[in-house]
């Protein structure tokens, strides 16, 4: 009896050592210092797939996710205010060390890249729920079959704010 309880709590301490996270904002996380993604696949957030259009930073924003295939499902992003292109973003989520990440690069309208050549921005995952998926300040919440909202920490660690981005379902594309 006395082992079995020693063994639930050493139990109990590495889990919560181990996924331990923070919120970052109110429908963001964070990994806390130290701690490591849980174990998941690309098929846990398989209900992202779809062509996603909404509105944000003053104009149109559309999304375009793949289906699951090779261990990864990529997304193709644009922002357009008035019928100008203001950027182009290009993603995706990536199974890695039997979790999932967020490998993401920023263009201009010309496709120069934001970041340097061999560099992305990464959004480890940090907890998945049957409608949400949460990475290190990037968040997915599927409200329905049609409906999508991505939560996105902006502005670096010094300001950092919270954007909400609301999807509808397009049949286009």
């Amino acid at each position: 009896m006395r082992h079995t309880f020693l063994a639930l709590c050493f139990l109990i301490f590495i889990s919560g050592l181990t996924y331990s996270q923070s919120s970052q904002s109110e429908n963001t996380l964070i990994l806390d210092e130290g701690n490591t993604s849980p174990k998941a696949s690309i098929n846990d957030v398989a209900w992202i797939a779809g062509y996603w259009k909404g509105k944000a930073f003053g104009g149109e924003t559309e999304e375009i996710w793949s289906s699951p295939s090779g261990g990864s499902m990529m997304c193709m992003f644009k922002s357009i205010v008035g019928d100008k292109v203001k950027f182009y973003e290009f993603y995706a989520i990536i199974e890695e060390n039997e979790s999932l990440i967020i490998r993401l690069r920023h263009f201009h309208p010309d496709l120069k890249g934001w970041e340097e050549k061999d560099e992305t921005v990464n959004f480890p995952l940090v907890k998945i729920e049957e409608n949400r998926a949460y990475f290190a300040g990037f968040t997915f919440e599927k409200n329905s079959k049609d409906e999508l909202n991505v939560y996105v920490m902006i502005g670096g660690k010094e300001k950092p704010e919270e954007y909400k981005f609301i999807y509808k379902r397009s049949v286009e594309g």
